[in-house]
């Protein structure tokens, strides 16, 4: 009785606080990369779930552990200041996906290679999704239900890494764990919270997730917004600032039904910004004045703590426009402007004609929204409103009793910043929810610096000739297919040593 008691207080107070705008755990986020972390620098002396893998990044702990992420990611604390650095760009596969799931779980038999696109693995995976929960007055307004973004991250995990399933979810996995930071900075996670920000990470192998050949970066739940960061394993210790900033836009404007998450990040020395939005519905005339208010309270209200600035090193990005890159993603919601020859441009597939009519294009277009964004060409059918289970639009058959809506492409990826080229950008086929999912692959550019001396090959990075460090004075070529080079030159693993790597001429 007791319990129960208690329980029903947490979720009293879960509306009370939500209802206030009071902000619980906003910046906390879920990473693999802590777990890494905390067991190289605490000597094992924190106490954490091992046998589940899972860790949150406290707003109180964070600090020191990114600043300490940053000197390693770049090597700081190795590197002789009388030698000078080399910024080499590295070309990465940058993989972007969104979807609306409509409240809707995962099935464990979901096939997401389509809109991962797994046979041609990327080497950063930004996933976000939208409604992974009901978007009902409970959810809403009462405790987190961190089940569904549970079971994403697992069949996420799962498919990225090509492995079974793991063992069940304990019962506890819904409870958010406590950090008890001692003057030893030892961390716990015997104590939890009912209302929970957002989900630990899970890995579905025994070996833990830094065995994988993908990594969680970051995740973060907020209602039914999802957003989660993956990288590929031997690339995660070169990230660094993981920083995530919540914006509600919902009820009252203010409650996480619509919304952002924002998340930022800095990859070697490029630092990276990803927005995933679910802006204001509706088809009437002047809805689209609410998405771009949502859009320019979301670019004002995005701020990201500055952490204590690390020796030579720039500040970390405060706001979404200060990162070198951002990728925009999510339900935007723009619709098409209303049109006589509307339906008949739908019936033949004529996009490029229906675009004309597209409310995001208009409206940037005219310089009200999305300044210096670029998106790019939409070769494929609109991406809602669909009868789930079926391929046809709503009101498009007798058999839906729905009213019709003009099919809309809403779910967009947008994108900002020099050294980001779109490599193709279509939707995927499931039809689980009333919205198609949409992806995008991009290249992208990246700084990461090398150190050298002209008279020692002691030095050379990466293991690298003299000849073929000069040869990085003469920029990075683009390597799609391949993955990451360095002007012209592949890397393979060193069986001798697994902290560094060969150069191959190609």
């Amino acid at each position: 009785m007791a319990r129960e008691c208690n329980k029903l207080s947490k979720s009293s107070w879960s509306v009370v606080r939500k209802l206030l705008n009071i902000q619980s755990g906003a910046d906390e986020f879920h990473s693999d990369l802590l777990i890494k972390a905390m067991l190289q620098r605490r000597d094992g002396r924190m106490s954490y779930s091992r046998e589940n893998n899972c860790a949150i990044v406290p707003e109180e702990f964070s600090e020191e552990w990114l600043i300490d992420a940053e000197d390693e990611s770049i090597g700081i604390s190795k590197l002789n200041p009388d030698i000078p650095l080399i910024d080499n760009p590295l070309n990465l596969r940058l993989a972007v996906g969104t979807w609306n799931v409509g409240g809707n779980s995962p099935n464990e038999d979901l096939n997401l290679n389509n809109w991962l696109s797994t046979r041609s693995p990327a080497d950063i995976y930004v996933l976000g999704f939208q409604e992974i929960v009901p978007l009902n007055a409970g959810n809403v307004l009462g405790a987190e239900d961190s089940g569904p973004a549970a079971n994403w991250l697992s069949i996420i995990r799962q498919a990225l890494n090509n492995q079974n399933p793991g063992p069940q979810l304990p019962d506890y996995y819904n409870c958010t764990p406590d950090f008890e930071v001692s003057e030893e900075r030892t961390c716990s996670l015997s104590s939890s919270e009912e209302d929970s920000p957002s989900p630990p990470c899970y890995s579905a192998g025994k070996e833990g997730p830094l065995q994988n050949d993908y990594t969680l970066v970051a995740s973060k739940q907020m209602v039914g917004l999802f957003l989660c960061v993956w990288v590929r394993s031997d690339l995660h210790h070169h990230i660094s600032n993981l920083k995530v900033s919540c914006v509600g836009r919902g009820i009252m404007g203010y409650l996480g039904n619509k919304g952002s998450i924002s998340m930022s990040m800095t990859m070697y020395k490029t630092t990276f910004c990803f927005v995933c939005t679910h802006l204001a519905s509706g088809q009437k005339e002047g809805d689209e004045v609410k998405r771009n208010m949502d859009v320019m309270e979301i670019l004002k209200k995005t701020k990201f703590p500055c952490l204590r600035r690390v020796s030579k090193q720039p500040m970390s990005p405060g706001s979404i426009l200060d990162h070198d890159k951002i990728i925009w993603l999510g339900d935007l919601n723009y619709r098409l402007t209303p049109g006589d020859d509307t339906n008949e441009l739908l019936n033949r597939n004529d996009w490029q004609a229906l675009l004309e009519k597209d409310q995001l294009k208009i409206e940037q277009r005219a310089g009200r929204i999305f300044g210096g964004f670029e998106e790019g060409q939409i070769s494929f059918p609109p991406t809602y409103k669909y009868v789930i289970n079926s391929d046809d639009y709503v009101g498009q058959t007798s058999i839906c009793k729905e009213k019709r809506r003009t099919p809309a492409w809403c779910d967009r990826i947008l994108w900002k910043g020099e050294g980001l080229k779109q490599i193709w950008y279509e939707r995927a086929e499931s039809n689980i929810s009333d919205h198609r999912p949409v992806c995008s692959l991009f290249s992208v550019e990246v700084d990461a610096p090398y150190q050298f001396e002209l008279n020692s090959t002691s030095k050379k990075p990466c293991g690298l000739l003299l000849e073929e460090v000069l040869l990085l004075r003469r920029g990075a070529r683009t390597c799609i297919e391949s993955g990451p080079c360095i002007s012209g030159h592949s890397f393979i693993s060193n069986p001798s040593n697994e902290n560094m790597t060969t150069a191959q001429i190609i």
